[in-house]
């Protein structure tokens, strides 16, 4: 999946919960939020001198950086609860951090079809 790709099925699936994600979907994700909150930052900062647009972008991209976190931990045949495993400090953080890495179940699974095109 491109990173152009990767944007488009995260806004399309913003409220989707059902469903896969593979890492390539989950990481181009992960450095659009990223590249974007850099953007807001440097606005905020540099030109107009308080926090305005930042906590805009965080809003707008909270739902669906949620809904690509479970449907990537649907593609390792987890439940999207596991995602609560986050508020556990440190641990929670490294263990999903584990999974987000680890690869996909091949072939369907609990959550649907491989999201990655058979080879």
């Amino acid at each position: 999946m491109s990173f152009g790709e990767a944007i488009a099925s995260g806004f399309g699936h913003y409220v989707n919960f059902q469903g896969r994600a593979s890492r390539s979907a989950f990481w181009y994700w992960v450095l659009f939020v990223v590249i974007l909150s850099i953007i807001a930052a440097l606005i905020d900062n540099m030109i107009i001198g308080m926090p305005i647009i930042g906590p805009i972008v965080s809003l707008g991209l909270l739902l669906p950086g949620i809904s690509v976190s479970i449907r990537r931990l649907h593609d390792i045949d987890r439940t999207g609860w596991w995602i609560l495993i986050g508020l556990v400090p440190l641990v929670g953080a490294i263990l999903l951090l584990v999974w987000y890495c680890s690869k996909g179940t091949t072939g369907p699974n609990t959550y649907g079809p491989d999201p990655l095109p058979v080879a």
